[in-house]
């Protein structure tokens, strides 16, 4: 992890963390931090984090020696001299202290958080696109990057490490942006990476089953999720999904300032599907006693969620109806999310992030209302993910598609066929799934069978263009490689 800032901000530790305890020194003033002992330079503070797998507590004394000038930390270890600042938890104080390194950026941004289990990327998207047609500059950060009018960059996690965050929300601040809109992961609240920012509104999309690999059980899954009400701004809005039970149940804790949505009941914001098809669908917004029609590029009933879930937040914000309708219209598509790939063939083709269960079943049941013919569903399963949702994929896509490829997603450390076994585990027909273990040759076979009328969809990676296998990362983007073969098979003449 490189160094936390380069804005040469210099930070008095005692000022930040008053009721720290100071071993060496009355004061410990830094311009730069690290939590990594490798890449400590001479002059830096380093922050010994615990993590997944080790302690950094462990690596202070080789961190001193490759020249930091202090350590925070949580406990006493040996630092050769150098002065120490001990805090109860260093997790919270780490972000605490990059956000202050940064110049404090999100004290000039309006932060709006988006956590769920399914959702948050398009959510995310929508609300940029919501407050844009107000007439604010909005950035964007997530699983797609950082995103803002003058340029985008990856990001190697949706809610990066606190070092790389606050230099994300500074230079969304340096290109003069007003909003930040950040998707918050359940990983990210657990490592409390948000810790030093408050939001100004939190949008809460669903609260399914994911991660369990990580918290254990759904109770500390949905636990992490409840966390981000704490870092909310004082009777800062809170936008509740009411067709969530999980997500509903969160009312009680911000009753004074909750903004509810529905497309199946009352709420304060509800929708009401008109039209669908391939390429588009139309519904009537209504708020109050406002009903205004939405013609929206993306389908599908959760879709039309995750627009109500905008739509709540710019209202909640002050954006004017008929604005926050402009917004929604203007998103042609969010990359990787029920993304059309159209190459002038004569049947329906697209690209999905789809990777748990109930993403999976929205995906499918979508599409399924505006197939005529076939409905074929390509996916596999990461590695190093929840084993326990395999089975569950399996049994949903058997369920819902027609045909069933399974394939390779991203591996990683594990055997592919061990994972293509784990999804079987939950299919009751198992011989009627076909298996096709290279990831390009499943997309190529299916293409090349589809027929006038069907969908394929190719699941689970969605906007992703690498896969990653033990050996090491290829490239690897489902929509250009669909593109591609979509354009051979024309060229071929496979079907007319």
């Amino acid at each position: 992890m490189a160094n936390s800032s380069t804005r040469e901000i210099g930070v008095s530790l005692r000022r930040l963390f008053p009721e720290a305890q100071m071993l060496g020194a009355p004061d410990i003033q830094t311009t730069c931090c690290t939590s990594d002992s490798r890449s400590v330079k001479p002059g830096d503070l380093f922050v010994a984090l615990p993590g997944i797998s080790h302690d950094g507590h462990e690596f202070a004394h080789d961190a001193v020696r490759r020249g930091a000038t202090a350590v925070l930390a949580e406990r006493y270890v040996p630092v050769d001299g150098r002065p120490l600042c001990l805090v109860d938890d260093v997790r919270p104080a780490y972000g605490r202290l990059c956000q202050a390194l940064a110049g404090s950026p999100a004290d000039r941004l309006r932060m709006i958080g988006v956590t769920g289990t399914n959702g948050k990327t398009t959510t995310t998207a929508l609300i940029a696109a919501v407050l844009k047609a107000a007439g604010r500059r909005a950035g964007t950060l997530g699983t797609l990057g950082v995103r803002h009018p003058f340029g985008a960059a990856p990001t190697t996690h949706t809610t990066p490490p606190p070092e790389t965050l606050a230099m994300a929300l500074a230079e969304l601040d340096d290109v003069g942006c007003q909003d930040a809109v950040m998707e918050v992961s359940s990983h990210g609240l657990s490592q409390q990476r948000i810790a030093g920012l408050a939001y100004d509104a939190i949008c809460y999309t669903n609260i399914r089953r994911d991660h369990l690999d990580f918290h254990g059980s759904l109770v500390n899954y949905r636990g992490a999720k409840a966390r981000l009400l704490d870092y909310r701004r004082r009777n800062a809005p809170v936008i509740l999904n009411l067709d969530d039970p999980h997500t509903a149940s969160l009312a009680s804790r911000c009753a004074d300032a909750a903004i509810t949505y529905s497309l199946r009941g009352e709420a304060d914001l509800t929708a009401t599907l008109l039209d669908r098809s391939r390429s588009e669908q139309t519904y009537l917004l209504s708020w109050g006693r406002e009903s205004i029609p939405v013609c929206s590029h993306t389908i599908g009933d959760h879709q039309i969620s995750n627009s109500l879930a905008a739509a709540a937040v710019g209202l909640a914000l002050g954006v004017e109806l008929t604005d926050v309708v402009r917004g929604l219209e203007s998103v042609e598509y969010v990359p990787g999310r029920l993304q059309r790939v159209e190459c002038g063939q004569p049947f329906g083709v697209f690209v999905d992030y789809a990777h748990t269960p109930d993403a999976l079943e929205a995906c499918l049941t979508t599409l399924r209302e505006v197939t005529s013919g076939r409905l074929f569903c390509v996916f596999g399963a990461a590695g190093r993910r929840d084993p326990r949702s395999r089975a569950l994929m399996g049994a949903t896509v058997e369920q819902h598609a027609d045909v069933a490829v399974v394939t390779t997603d991203d591996p990683r450390g594990e055997s592919p066929a061990g994972i293509v076994r784990d999804i079987l585990d939950g299919c009751m027909r198992r011989s009627t799934i076909r298996q096709v273990a290279d990831r390009c040759e499943a997309i190529t076979q299916t293409l090349a069978e589809a027929m006038p009328g069907d969908t394929v969809v190719i699941a689970g990676r969605g906007h992703e263009q690498v896969q990653r296998f033990d050996s090491g990362a290829v490239e690897f983007d489902d929509f250009q490689v669909a593109r591609e073969v979509l354009y051979q098979l024309q060229a071929n003449l496979s079907y007319v």
